[in-house]
């Protein structure tokens, strides 16, 4: 770019272009590390339905073992992308009562219902996480694939976990630095 485009830019344009230049932070890709897992899991469980079919229409011979495997899929695809879309607030928001608050009063129910969504969080946690546990302990398995029960039970614990924590720190940043938390 010469020195005659670059004068020739607005100030909003400079500053576009600078934040494309930069580097993402570490956050951002910690961020996008669980939604890759959920395309990963919904892009198998796409394959495995067309296998499925093509299998069950043509030689009459489905896959033994996709229920299981679409339960499997559809917990990892669930319960991996509950916290970007917590922190992002994607979620599904029914806004029947929105006109009721005041701009003030619509930020102080925002981060009274983040803290104590992310707050009540932490219970059905930890419970999953005792009943992974006890199936552990148990020696639980799946029924055809003979899969430890335990390994989705500590993979939907653990995100419950880090949903809760990223609705807390929402909640928090809502009111510590309200400009940095996405809103739709």
């Amino acid at each position: 770019m010469t020195d005659s485009e670059f004068e020739g830019m607005t100030e909003n344009a400079i500053d576009a272009r600078e934040a494309s230049l930069r580097q993402p932070s570490i956050w951002h890709y910690i961020a996008v590390i669980p939604t890759w897992i959920a395309c990963i899991a919904l892009f198998f469980l796409m394959g495995m339905t067309f296998l499925d079919v093509i299998l069950r229409s043509a030689f009459n011979a489905p896959l033994q073992y996709g229920t299981e495997l679409t339960r499997l899929s559809m917990a990892i695809i669930v319960f991996a992308s509950l916290p970007i879309v917590s922190w992002k607030g994607t979620h599904i928001i029914v806004d029947l009562m929105d006109p009721l608050f005041s701009r003030g009063a619509a930020r102080v129910r925002d981060v009274v219902i983040d803290l104590l969504v992310g707050i009540v969080l932490f219970w059905p946690a930890m419970r999953v996480w005792e009943l992974a546990e006890r199936a552990r302990s148990f020696g639980d398995v799946t029924e055809y694939m003979n899969m430890p029960q335990f390994l989705p039970g500590w993979f939907i614990a653990f995100f419950t976990f880090i949903t809760a924590i990223t609705l807390v720190v929402r909640g928090l940043a809502r009111i510590v630095a309200p400009h940095k938390v996405p809103s739709r």
